[in-house]
């Protein structure tokens, strides 16, 4: 019996180990490899950190990378002001079966791809769209607003794209918070302010710090709704990865710029755990 169970246990874990192993472990080792080769010549390379140096040197890549954790920071900060009440309006007010059609409210725009979300908000902004007619109807405008290809444009896209991955920790640790514990704090004579700062939020901190991750991880890690809604002056560095792979066929630069994305992002989740005080081990349960 015990021999049969350890077969299960075995058989159940190798599809884990095999995408683990073929998609993610495999993937990395063979990009530090090929970042660590130099081309010196035709069919010829060498190993050296000179991808990496080149990354250090030269001042726009590192522009560029601080620009894109920035802006990242900022569509997570704006989603989880955005996502926080509209989680604990499902967890804690609505109920029953409005409960259910407001989760899935927010689930509908994930029924289709990313692509076809990032047309939805072009055709919404661009100069002939719907929110500039509506301008000029309204005499607010005095001819047509172009409001793509522009920081704005793409935070907006940003945080609609990583809304729900907010949503869904958040809603799921504010269900786990008793009501009897908030009307205890109104007992107390705690105003809104107070329960929310001192029952709510220190609550939530699991949610919001899973949650904050995911939509970071995300955004410094979008290609698609940067490049089409941010235009050529929004640089992100995504970009900057694609443009060494495909367009200048650069393979080595290219690796040493996805291995620093993982490196110097994986420092940012790591920083921002210290300052929570969180563990992932916690955030992740």
């Amino acid at each position: 019996m015990q021999a049969g169970t350890r077969l299960g246990f075995i058989l159940l874990l190798t599809p884990l180990l095999l995408w683990l192993t073929l998609l993610i472990i495999i993937p990395h080792i063979d990009m530090l490899l090929l970042s660590l080769r130099e081309r010196v010549g035709v069919g010829q390379y060498a190993t050296s950190p000179a991808n990496y140096l080149t990354f250090f040197g030269e001042p726009l890549y590192l522009r560029t990378f601080m620009r894109t954790a920035v802006m990242s920071v900022l569509a997570t900060v704006i989603t989880l002001l955005i996502a926080f009440p509209v989680s604990f309006y499902i967890a804690k007010i609505a109920k029953g079966r409005a409960q259910s059609s407001l989760f899935l409210l927010c689930l509908v725009p994930f029924w289709v791809s990313e692509l076809v979300r990032t047309f939805g908000w072009m055709i919404l902004l661009r100069e002939t769209g719907l929110i500039s007619t509506l301008l000029q109807y309204l005499g607010l405008a005095s001819g047509p607003v172009e409001m793509l290809y522009n920081d704005a444009a793409m935070m907006v896209g940003l945080v609609y794209t990583s809304m729900l991955f907010m949503v869904v920790p958040l809603v799921t640790t504010l269900e786990s918070l008793d009501d009897a514990v908030i009307e205890a704090g109104y007992d107390l004579g705690g105003s809104g302010i107070s329960v929310l700062r001192e029952i709510i939020i220190p609550h939530a901190t699991p949610g919001i710090v899973s949650g904050s991750i995911v939509v970071f991880m995300l955004s410094l890690g979008n290609y698609l709704t940067p490049t089409m809604l941010g235009g050529k002056d929004s640089l992100w560095f995504t970009e900057l990865i694609y443009s060494q792979f495909i367009v200048r066929f650069n393979w080595e630069l290219g690796a040493a710029f996805g291995f620093m994305l993982l490196i110097l992002s994986s420092v940012i989740v790591w920083g921002m755990l210290r300052v929570t005080g969180q563990t992932l081990e916690k955030t992740m349960g």
